[in-house]
């Protein structure tokens, strides 16, 4: 549920990825920390709350889909469009995060695929035509002109953004607290060109672009516009993507899990607005609000993806006792 592939031969691993070997306190293997800490955070809290559940206020409903990387046509945006019993009034997800952080809202992906095409010839002959990868690739050089631009949000935001941007360094790697509030781009893909000796005659490449809080697609798609307009033969389409999604920083669930952690002896996690995207969105778009407190995303994506097993034991017990916080105290 929720796990990216692993490359042909295990490329980069050290540990069998498909072994859940334990070393060190730690467990490695695929899913390790996205998303199997999560999914085990959620299932245990709703089997513990299921004893409980006499002494409730409100509801517990679990939901675990297998298509979020995806952004979940046949999963949690199915569920979301076909069963409004799943919509509550407060989410709590396990994706990675950090512990020492807790997620509000989150970044919307933009991916577009540009296809540009020329008339092709001998490599000899560059007089005679453009070269359709040469223009690609100063179309997507032109495209970091994107990266300038920032989002408008609420005061309120605009603070919880600032005072999270040390934190996000610290669960995200130095520099993450530099992007949360502008664009940024990757180029995932390019393909182009027959052999060595010939001009492309077409060139495909993809862009995954994320929106900051407080942007839309359109803002976007406008500015993609005026870029390809100044190249030759060029077209683009939108292959996938969301708005960006937020809620209030400082909602009740925001302190739950803050007084929680704290009480469990770690330092008192901090709101932060995520890089990457999470089926929460889907929540935050219906206007639940929809929080995200897991394990350090060590590997995810990548190799040797692992979890320390103590930190994932404390991401199930602050789950659960948040839940049973939660909904004791008149929640639904």
């Amino acid at each position: 549920i929720d796990v990216f592939p692993v490359l042909e031969g295990n490329a980069g691993w050290t540990h069998d990825p498909w072994a859940g070997e334990i070393k060190d306190g730690k467990i490695y293997g695929r899913g390790a920390c996205d998303m199997k800490p999560g999914t085990t955070a959620s299932i245990v809290t709703y089997c513990l709350l299921h004893r409980l559940r006499d002494r409730l206020k409100g509801r517990l409903t679990l939901t675990a889909v297998s298509d979020e990387e995806t952004f979940g046509p046949w999963g949690a945006r199915y569920l979301m469009e076909h069963h409004p019993e799943v919509h509550g009034d407060c989410l709590l997800n396990g994706e990675p995060s950090g512990p020492e952080s807790i997620r509000f809202g989150e970044r919307g992906p933009l991916w577009v695929e540009f296809t540009v095409r020329a008339t092709g010839a001998h490599g000899a002959y560059v007089h005679i035509t453009e070269s359709a990868t040469k223009v690609a690739m100063n179309v997507a050089r032109d495209l970091e002109e994107l990266t300038e631009l920032r989002g408008t949000v609420s005061d309120n935001v605009a603070t919880a953004i600032e005072a999270g941007r040390d934190t996000m360094d610290r669960m995200m790697g130095q520099g993450a607290g530099d992007l949360v509030d502008r664009v940024t781009l990757n180029i995932g893909l390019m393909n182009g060109g027959a052999k060595v000796n010939m001009i492309p005659s077409e060139c495909r490449f993809t862009a995954d672009l994320r929106l900051p809080v407080g942007m839309s697609k359109e803002d976007l798609l406008q500015k993609i516009e005026e870029i390809t307009q100044r190249h030759p033969n060029v077209a683009y389409e939108v292959i996938g993507g969301d708005a960006p999604s937020w809620c209030d920083p400082h909602h009740e669930m925001v302190g739950i899990l803050q007084n929680n952690v704290e009480a469990f002896g770690r330092p008192r996690p901090t709101p932060i607005i995520s890089l990457g995207g999470t089926d929460a969105r889907l929540w935050r778009h219906a206007g639940v609000p929809a929080y995200v407190y897991g394990p350090y995303p060590y590997g995810m994506g990548s190799h040797d993806e692992h979890v320390d097993i103590e930190e994932f034991l404390h991401v199930v017990r602050t789950h659960a006792l948040s839940a049973w916080d939660y909904l004791s105290q008149g929640g639904s």
